[in-house]
């Protein structure tokens, strides 16, 4: 078998290109951990070079061997009531606001994006069933999207490892899992109160269903992105949003620096990002 290799001309091209797709832009610094997953999709789909693999991979009409590639690009590191602080801010301040707001007693949405494998969005049905008085009074739809299917897929199953839940308090550990074949199985009631499905928020149209948003988590994301994709995102966000509804985004990336759209909120647990009331 031939050694295959990625040149410099390679990586600028499929870097361009995946970043079309994606809007994640790969820096020279993550050149080893590029080139060793596009090797490997080369020998898998037995293409004799990357410029075969290449043709194959822009032309072919379904899309699966670019949904591959972004299974295995997108890197998913994560836990159970990460940043626990924004889901404080979310039951101690945002949804009384939101609430306050609602006449037709209509769904609040919550949206996790990306939803990696689950952790995020479990943990926020989790504080709201825990911390949140108003649960027993209105409906709330989670729902929660990632471009990686198969972290989808692992996400619906709802099987964890003990570094998953390391942070979780005992008694809701034991309340919402069940331990099994040495991990921890989420319970079946936590499955349902979450809906997954698969969006490129790079695409209009498959971000299009997503509207009347009440809250958006999207955190740790978008420092994948390059300045005119993050732009990008906060206008799609925008859109997909009420007035008055709230973003969260992770502690080390900032709304202010991104777009105007939104206005800086600072309540006692978090600093989040409003859509302003006054706008459709």
């Amino acid at each position: 078998m031939a050694i295959i290799t990625i040149n410099d001309e390679d990586f600028l091209k499929f870097k361009e290109y995946f970043y079309r797709k994606t809007g994640m832009l790969f820096e020279n610094s993550k050149r080893y951990f590029v080139d060793k997953r596009l090797i490997e999709r080369i020998q898998i789909t037995e293409s004799e070079s990357f410029r075969g693999y290449f043709n194959m991979l822009r032309f072919e009409s379904s899309g699966n061997e670019l949904q591959n590639l972004v299974n295995i690009m997108t890197v998913n590191e994560t836990y159970f009531f990460r940043e626990e602080y924004q889901f404080k801010c979310l039951v101690n301040s945002l949804l009384d606001e939101i609430t306050a707001k609602k006449t037709d007693k209509s769904p609040i949405r919550i949206w996790s994006v990306p939803s990696s494998s689950g952790e995020e969005p479990y943990s926020i049905a989790i504080y709201l069933l825990e911390h949140w008085a108003g649960i027993h009074d209105w409906d709330v739809e989670i729902l929660s999207s990632d471009i990686d299917t198969a972290i989808i897929a692992q996400a619906k199953r709802g099987n964890y490892s003990s570094r998953s839940v390391q942070h979780l308090p005992k008694n809701i550990l034991t309340k919402y899992f069940k331990y099994q074949d040495e991990g921890y199985q989420i319970c079946d009631d936590l499955r349902g109160a979450v809906e997954f499905s698969r969006v490129n928020i790079m695409n209009a149209f498959e971000v299009r269903p997503y509207r009347d948003i009440d809250v958006i988590f999207c955190r740790n994301l978008l420092i994948y992105f390059d300045d005119t994709a993050r732009r990008q995102s906060a206008e799609m966000f925008f859109d997909a949003m009420k007035p008055g509804s709230f973003v969260c985004l992770g502690h080390s990336e900032s709304m202010s620096r991104i777009s105007s759209l939104f206005r800086v909120r600072k309540f006692p647990d978090a600093i989040v990002y409003q859509k302003p009331l006054d706008v459709r």
